[in-house]
């Protein structure tokens, strides 16, 4: 880019929301309200992808976030005082790469089709616009939204905010009943469970492995360490390839045991599988997920669930079709780029 990412946006001064008859205050949330946040979200992934619901830890993370404000979330209550939808604007702290912008939210679905969502959207791309021209730097800027297949609500708010459709994402599932077969790996190479210590190695190997993937930015320690020292991550269960000291390829699971009643079966998810790009093609990824898939079987799972970008640039998609893993759902991502 040839200019500063704020001297390309035209961001609105202010980014009012619409009074709606149903909602009698919007305002910012704070940390008491978490926990109402999060039922708000829950009752609304139950139905637009029933298979899985939001963890509560996820909601508190956004009030830790030192690069979000309280400006770029929002709540509005009915006439009783009750929280029935909830909206946040979250750019991503590393801005190296590209400055993204994600919109998220979620509307009670019995207050849905009342255009409380068209109002609220409208509220996010205001103020997505106005957090992107506060960055002065040359890479790229990207509002995206991440909508379900069966959410064709949302996906009409997208457009109409400007967004387009740009990716796919598959949900991936496999069945862990029958044993899984273990690949052998040369002498240089040894497979072994990640542990705490090696949690900054193993940010670092995903950094590597994955800046030539759509949309993928650097992980900062902070961030990282929401995921590796979040309550539902088990180190126990991921696996690290070792070659000469260093984390070659890796597998990292989490456990959300709140889920397995959404999802009828125990399972676990595939945060990452990826192999550093000077490893690549000597076979890890598949002797590093197969090990974790043995490790998820052993501790009684019955299920493993990752996602996967249909045109990601390593052949994901193949590899996990040919170790058992069949396509349960789908998102679409919408973006606009500036």
């Amino acid at each position: 880019m040839s200019s500063q990412l704020s001297d390309r946006i035209s961001a609105p001064e202010t980014a009012p929301v619409a009074p709606h008859e149903a909602i009698a205050v919007w305002r910012s949330p704070t940390r008491d309200d978490i926990d109402a946040i999060h039922a708000v979200v829950a009752a609304a992934d139950q139905v637009d992808h029933p298979t899985w619901v939001t963890t509560r830890g996820s909601i508190a993370d956004l009030f830790d976030m030192p690069h979000v404000s309280a400006d770029d979330a929002l709540v509005g209550e009915n006439a009783d005082g009750q929280i029935v939808v909830v909206a946040a604007v979250v750019r991503e702290q590393d801005v190296t790469v590209e400055v993204q912008v994600s919109l998220r939210g979620a509307v009670l679905p019995e207050y849905r089709r009342r255009g409380i969502g068209t109002s609220v959207g409208a509220w996010q791309y205001a103020r997505a616009l106005q957090v992107l021209a506060e960055v002065d730097v040359e890479v790229e800027g990207v509002i995206e939204q991440y909508v379900h297949e069966g959410n064709p609500g949302a996906e009409k708010i997208a457009l109409a905010n400007g967004l387009a459709g740009e990716r796919w994402f598959v949900v991936m599932e496999r069945d862990l009943s029958g044993p899984v077969e273990q690949l052998d790996v040369d002498a240089h190479v040894t497979l072994q469970a990640l542990t705490p210590d090696r949690d900054n190695e193993a940010r670092l190997a995903r950094n590597d492995a994955f800046r030539d993937h759509w949309g993928s930015v650097p992980y900062s320690r902070e961030t990282w360490g929401k995921l590796t020292g979040g309550d539902n991550f088990r180190h126990d269960l991921c696996t690290v390839a070792d070659v000469d000291g260093r984390v070659a390829a890796f597998c990292l699971v989490s456990v959300n045991e709140a889920n397995w009643v959404h999802r009828g079966a125990r399972y676990g998810y595939i945060e990452y599988v990826g192999v550093v790009r000077d490893h690549r093609g000597q076979g890890l990824a598949p002797r590093v997920l197969t090990s974790t898939l043995a490790s998820m079987r052993a501790a009684g799972l019955e299920k493993a669930q990752l996602d996967v970008d249909t045109a990601s640039p390593t052949g994901a998609n193949s590899l996990y079709s040919s170790l058992g893993f069949v396509e349960r759902e789908r998102e679409q991502v919408f973006t606009r780029r500036f």
